[in-house]
């Protein structure tokens, strides 16, 4: 019997033609967020064919916005917040600024009113998170000074368009829109408060969130996950992950006011303070990557690709702000706080698109009567092209940083993009990754003063490898630059400790590539990595899982009688 399950033919359409156009993307070396976006666009309503539920389509993106900002906030501590809140918190404000005054410009320009410039100018100053988070997430950058800066930059940005939200319909009435119908705030519309008591509201009501998450929740939610950890049951651990960070989220939306994403952002920082955070963010991994292609599925169906047509230039002025006004104004912000060039522009690389914020800040100005729906489509339009354009900015950047910075490898803010000089060190071990497992690797060689050269993308991590006398480079060694820095033509052996297999099989492709005769060993966590490795020219792939099967069966055959052993070989015998 057939049934109307629209929430099933969006997931089903959503997430197959994304798979098969993310496809055809990686095929011709295009992000797969390209293939997503026009997966979006092929079952909108703007193109023939099959038309999604949009609605739900939104709902599902917002989901795995949730889970985005609650997985960034168990990699992202308090103390790093407060450690770039120097350069995050004026950087942020001055680009938003800077930003919606070009945009309220070219709004002027098309002859629109000033409400409808500042709602534009704001849609174009504020960072996609998922594309942010991915591109740093790409380059291993998360937990360098420059993703920390980034995330924070971000953050700021975020809180920014919280207090934009609450203050549009009362913009929109003094605008003449329909600011009464749609007051965000249920208290200011009751006792009809103006600007500036909205304004003090929002502001207590955001404080009284931060203040309530660190004086409670950032004892009660560790506290949780430890108890339910001592029951056993994974289920049921992976179940309250989630349940803290929808719950938490949808909480502070409809408690203070504050966004989902801001609301999931602060639980996960909460939850980082237990030592199980990391199982944490594994067990939400498959879910968050899952519905952030939900998320630009949904954009791309937001997007009428004819609205590029009929207003060529309006488009063209609105991707030259996103991308080249917005970027430009981020560099020069990070120039003058007196950071390093390779991390100016690599923020100013980061920031070069819009995203999930402008979407709503678009749809609410345009409930409000303040933004026409023609500046609804430039805004969907310059962030289609800006997301697309967006791996070929940082292809400019890392030609800028090769070429305006000379090579620094004993600085560990140097920029993992720029020329690395290749190593002097020759039949040496080569070792990918400094974190568990790796560094345990490493202790052993230099132990044994064996030479070896290591391989990690965390500033902090090299700068201490440098100071114990350990030859260290930063950056991803997938890339080939960085790993022609290693000198493997001339290694006696690579060692990769990182536990992604699919880069890691990058590594061993270009290793074998360019010395057949190097020893390479690797890691892994299922057989399907294990033959993936060994198929592109691994020497041994350890798999963790058989050497603890291995160690405990070892331990058994300590622990069983010598007389009981002896009996078994005589018997064998």
């Amino acid at each position: 019997m057939p049934h109307d399950t629209p929430l099933i033919a969006t997931v089903v359409a959503g997430l197959g033609l994304a798979f098969v156009f993310g496809t055809i993307a990686q095929r011709f070396r295009v992000p797969p967020l390209v293939g997503y976006l026009l997966a979006g666009v092929a079952v909108g309503p703007f193109t023939p064919g099959f038309v999604a539920d949009q609605a739900l389509a939104t709902e599902l993106a917002e989901l795995g916005i949730i889970l985005l900002m609650f997985g960034v906030g168990l990699h992202f501590s308090l103390n790093d917040l407060l450690s770039v809140r120097a350069i995050a918190v004026p950087g942020a404000i001055a680009q938003i600024a800077v930003a919606t005054l070009m945009g309220l410009g070219l709004a002027l320009l098309m002859g629109w009113t000033v409400g409808a410039g500042l709602v534009f100018g704001l849609a174009l100053s504020v960072a996609s998170t998922v594309v942010l988070l991915r591109a740093l997430q790409e380059r291993r950058l998360m937990d360098t000074e420059r993703g920390k800066i980034a995330v924070g930059w971000l953050i700021v940005e975020d809180l920014a368009m919280v207090l934009a939200l609450v203050l549009f319909p009362a913009v929109a009435s003094l605008q003449g829109g329909d600011g009464a119908a749609l007051t965000s705030d249920p208290l200011a519309a009751r006792f009809g408060l103006g600007l500036t008591s909205v304004l003090v509201l929002t502001l207590i009501k955001i404080a009284v969130f931060i203040a309530l998450m660190l004086v409670v929740g950032r004892r009660l939610i560790p506290w949780v996950l430890h108890y339910i950890a001592h029951t056993g049951s994974r289920e049921l651990f992976r179940l309250t992950v989630l349940a803290i960070a929808l719950c938490i989220a949808f909480g502070a939306t409809k408690l203070f006011g504050v966004s989902l994403a801001l609301g999931a952002f602060f639980a996960g920082m909460m939850l980082r303070e237990s030592p199980l955070s990391q199982r944490a963010a594994q067990e939400t991994l498959p879910l968050r990557d899952a519905f952030a292609v939900l998320f630009f599925v949904s954009v791309g169906m937001l997007f009428d690709p004819m609205s590029v047509v009929r207003e060529p230039w309006p488009f063209v002025a609105t991707l030259f702000v996103i991308v080249v006004g917005k970027s430009i104004a981020a560099l020069l912000i990070v120039v003058l706080f007196r950071h390093p060039m390779a991390t100016a522009l690599m923020i100013s690389a980061s920031l070069a698109q819009i995203g999930e914020f402008s979407f709503i800040l678009a749809e609410l100005g345009v409930a409000l009567n303040l933004l026409p729906k023609a500046g609804r489509d430039l805004i969907l339009a310059g962030a289609i092209f800006s997301i697309m354009l967006n791996p070929l900015v940082f292809a400019v950047v890392d030609w800028l940083t090769s070429r305006l910075e000379k090579p620094q490898t004993s600085s560990p803010t140097a920029a993992a993009s720029e020329p690395i000089p290749v190593t002097e060190l020759q039949d040496h071990t080569i070792l990918v990754g400094y974190g568990r497992v790796g560094s345990i690797v490493g202790d052993a060689l230099h132990q044994r003063s064996a030479p070896f050269l290591a391989v990690e993308a965390s500033d902090d991590m090299v700068a201490k490898l440098k100071e114990r006398g350990i030859e260290a480079l930063m950056g991803n060694a997938a890339r080939a630059s960085v790993l022609r820095a290693t000198n493997p033509a001339g290694a006696r052996s690579l060692v990769i400790a990182i536990p992604e297999a699919f880069e890691a099989g990058q590594i061993v492709e270009q290793a074998r590539a360019a010395n057949a005769d190097i020893q390479i060993i690797a890691r892994a966590h299922s057989d399907a990595e294990v033959d993936h490795l060994k198929a592109l020219g691994a020497d041994i792939v350890i798999m963790g899982e058989r050497e603890i099967a291995r160690g405990m069966i070892e331990e058994l055959d300590r622990a069983r009688p010598a007389a009981m052993r002896t009996a078994e070989q005589d018997s064998a015998a």
